[in-house]
This record gives C-alpha cells, structure tokens and sequence, in this order.
C-alpha cells in the first residue's frame, strides 16, 4: 500500500529561490533535455529518466514526444523478447517508472510484462541492493506486486543497513547516493517503527557525510548526481530540503546543487568538469521533487497524478462526437461554498459550478460528502452535455409532469444515459452507487466520441489491482474498467466500492474527468 508523505512548507529565504526561479530553472533545464534527446526509449541515459524528470517536472511535453517514447520501448521489447537483462533487474524497474510517468500500463508493453521479473527476488537481488531498491519503488508508484514481495524486498534492504547506519553499493563505508536512494525506497514504509528507526539512523549518516558546502563526494568525485539522491530522499520523507541537520555553514543542498548549473546547458557531474546528460536528467528529478513538495503534489515516486496514457491503437477520435453534445462555457463567478475549500475535490467542484453544472444546497453549501440521488445525478448528466431536452416522453410514475428533474429525466433515458428501476418506477429520490455512476458516466462518454475496446482479459487487468474488484456486479465490470482506464475513478488502486454510495464531491470530480479525457472542457 502507498503511504503517501506530509509535504512540509519550504523556506524560501533560507533555499535561496523563489517560485518563479525554480519554475524557469525547471523550464531551462526541460529544454536542454528536449533539445539533447530528441528520440527517448528504453536507456540508462537519454532514456527513462529523461521521460520520468519531464513528466515529473510539469515541463512541457508534447504527445508526439511522448509517444515516440512508448513506441520506441515497445521496439525494443520486441526486438529483444521483452528480455532487458538476466543479471540487472533494475532495469525493468527503471523502465517500469518511465511508463508509470506517462500514465502506461507497464503490465502489458507489445505483449511484454514489466512487472513479473520484479517478482523473482532472488534474481532481482543478485545484482545487489540496488535491485531490491528500485524493485520496491517501482512496485509501489505502480501499486503492483503483491505484500509478500514488498517485504521481502524491504527486509533485504534493511538487512543492508551498515553500523555507520547508511548503505553502500560495495564495500564497508556508506556512501550518499545509495544511502539517499535506500531512504527513497523506505519513505513509503515510513510510519512503521522499526522503518523509522533505520530511516533516522540513514538520515543522520547523510547528515555527517555531507560537506561544508551543502554537498557530497562519492566515488572519490565530489559531485551533483549525489546532492540530487538527498534532495530526492528528503522530499520523498516529507523532510524540506533546508532541514537544520542538512545546512552547513549555510549551505544547503539546493545551493549546492546550484553550483552545477550552466545555465541553457543542464548540470555537471562535477564543476568545471562539462556538463553530463545522465547529471542533467538527475537534477531535474531533484528539481521535480522539490518543485512538488512545495505545492502539496505526490512525491517523484508517487505516479498517482500521473496521466492516463492510451496506445495508438486504442485511439478513438473524438471529432466523431455525438452532433448534440455541447458543453456550457463558464457564466458564473466562483461559489461561496465555506466546505469545499480544501477539500480534494475543490478544483472540480468549482469549475461545474461555474459551468452551471452543479448546484449547492444552499449558497454557502455544497455538501462534498453528502450522498447523490438518481434525479440529480441525471440532472448533471444532462447539464455536462448540454443535451436538448427534444420531444421524448417517458411513463414513469415517479416522474410526474411539471417536476424539477422530468426534463433532466427524459432527456438521460432518450439518450440511453439512465434507465428506470423497472417499466413503471424511475425511482427518482434512490441514491446512486459508485458501479451506477461509473455504467453512466461510461454512456455519456461515448456520447463525446471517447471509447474503447475491452475484453474480458483487459478488464481484468484493469479493475485486479482493486482489492474489492469482484464484489462488483457483472453488469458494472467493462464500466468500472472503461471508468478506470481513462482515470475518472481514482482510488489509489486500493479499493473500488462499487456498491458504496455515491457522493456529491465523487460524482464533480467523475464528470470533470470525463470532459477532460474527451477534450470538452472550454477555458
């Protein structure tokens, strides 16, 4: 299970930037990568780490780029029978985060699983700790692989702990950039005792190794790729980065990152020594990790804002969009709503509102985790797609003529969005549970022309990460799935609850998905 960690406030007099600094570092930095490599795929370098550093960053990337990196992966998967290496497992889990970042299924690459080499452990340990390391990030910023594994892994790793309390790549004496990387790896794990024992005990051993200038040696080369592991671990903690224990005379780590950067030319591996791509490619996850914490977003790991990537061949285009689908523009001023601010789904609520497709309960009301009944979810429905209410009729007894949601009702049924209980009962005031939501709003996708073709093989695949996946009704499962592969549910890949009951805030963040997954959002 993912643990997400509390992102701490960053003192910005102390790091020395403000935000628009690190914004344009970032954009420079983003620039120099595009501009070094212009065709990624599967690699150590000009690779994966390139796509997770840009991805991570929020730099601006293009679907074509993004694209050309699946697809080139894919090539050489199948060029190789999906065999990247029979002695460094690390690889697939470094390939295994690069398609996390771009939001791809890395359970099926041309056919290629990416995941089950990181279930031999025994394998994935002979190259050392840093198989078990990159094991367990990858399986758990993907949520894959069951506990057993991760224990193990986590077990391996702490047995790796030396008595100086740092870890080591080879040797006797800890050095950062694994000590740093072995943190990364435990911060998930973090609440647990013994987990912090051991990430105290690693901490303080970064702390005494770091230099009098904020950053480290490694390797007998005193360099950046090290100062990038730490700040990559801390912000992975939830520590800030300017914590008293690593600031020395002054200088922090970000400081000494600083002392890499040419600017319009990425980072050095060591100064004066030209700038390195692989040195580069690192900073910028650094710069990813720090840029992330301040603003309250997952850590570098934690894909779970990662984007839904669809294959080419999976694409539907959307232009073929149902000729009555007309979203509404934004006519409204934000609401006053006093309990939504905050909440994880304020953005959403706020931007239906303002498209007139939601309503509070009152003024300074809109009750996110109050439940939602069928009229009104009908209601929203009918308002996202701006449908005509036309001519159709209905019968339903608990739909009488002159009633606020006959119009709403009619519409969704003519449409084929909602259907009554029966032939005589639209059960108007029933409340709508999650596989309900996700069978309608999977009905008013395809209206927007956004589709997809599920198998059986496929849906489960999709919906088995769920622990609950079979407690859903047969009749719900492609929805779920469909609902699912376009991320317009989002639970972590922890639990579905297809039979919970809907809520108002779940219900404004499942539509406000759906519109942007079918490109229908005006700004």
């Amino acid at each position: 299970m993912l643990t997400i960690a509390i992102m701490l406030p960053f003192a910005e007099s102390t790091l020395g930037y403000e935000q628009t600094k690190i914004d344009a570092l970032i954009a420079d930095t983003a620039t120099f990568i595009l501009d070094n490599v212009t065709e990624p795929g599967i690699g150590q370098i000009g690779g994966d780490w390139a796509v997770i550093a840009l991805l991570r960053s929020g730099a601006d990337v293009s679907d074509e780029y993004i694209r050309c990196y699946y697809n080139n992966a894919i090539d050489r998967l199948i060029a190789s029978g999906g065999v990247l290496s029979t002695t460094k497992y690390s690889d697939y889990s470094r390939v295994t985060l690069g398609m996390a970042a771009i939001g791809a299924d890395p359970t099926n690459l041309g056919g290629y699983d990416l995941i089950a080499p990181l279930l031999d452990f025994d394998t994935t340990i002979a190259q050392g700790i840093n198989g078990p390391i990159f094991a367990l990030i990858a399986l758990e910023a993907t949520n894959r692989g069951n506990e057993n594994i991760k224990e193990q892994y986590l077990e391996y790793i702490l047995s790796k702990q030396l008595s100086d309390g740092g870890f080591t790549l080879s040797g006797t004496n800890s050095d950062p950039d694994t000590t740093g990387m072995a943190l990364t790896a435990l911060s998930a794990y973090s609440d647990r005792p013994e987990i912090e024992e051991a990430v105290g005990l690693a901490l303080a051993r970064l702390s005494r190794i770091q230099r009098e200038t904020g950053g480290f040696t490694s390797f007998m080369s005193t360099n950046s790729e090290s100062v990038s592991q730490a700040i990559i671990a801390l912000c992975s903690l939830g520590i800030p980065i300017d914590d008293n224990r690593f600031v020395k005379d002054g200088y922090t780590l970000y400081s000494n990152l600083m002392t890499y950067y040419v600017p319009g030319n990425g980072f050095e591996h060591e100064i004066g020594g030209g700038v390195s791509l692989m040195a580069t490619e690192q900073a910028l996850c650094a710069l990813a990790a720090i840029r992330r914490a301040e603003t309250d977003r997952p850590a570098l790991f934690d894909m779970v804002d990662a984007p839904i990537f669809v294959p080419d061949e999976l694409q539907i285009g959307l232009d073929s969009k149902h000729p009555d689908v007309s979203v509404p523009i934004i006519t409204t001023e934000e609401p006053q709503f006093n309990d939504i601010n905050g909440h994880e789904y304020e953005n959403a609520i706020v931007a239906l509102y303002q498209r007139e497709i939601i309503n509070g309960y009152s003024p300074e009301s809109f009750m996110p985790d109050g439940t939602i009944k069928r009229s009104e979810f009908a209601a929203i429905i009918i308002r996202t797609l701006g449908l005509s209410f036309g001519n159709a009729s209905i019968t339903f007894e608990d739909v009488p003529v002159g009633s606020w949601f006959y119009d709403f009702a009619r519409t969704a049924v003519a449409y084929g969005i909602i259907y009554g209980r029966n032939d005589f009962e639209f059960d108007p005031d029933g409340l709508i549970t999650r596989q309900e939501a996700a069978l309608m709003v999977m009905r008013a996708a395809l209206l927007c022309g956004l589709n997809i073709e599920l198998d059986d093989v496929a849906i489960r695949n999709i919906l088995s990460p769920f622990g609950d996946y079979r407690s859903a009704a047969p009749w719900a499962t492609e929805a779920l799935a469909f609902c699912c592969y376009f991320g317009m549910i989002d639970d972590l890949g922890i639990l579905l609850r297809p039979n919970d009951d809907m809520l108002r805030g779940e219900t404004a963040d499942m539509v406000y998905k759906m519109l942007h997954r079918a490109k229908l959002l005006s700004s």
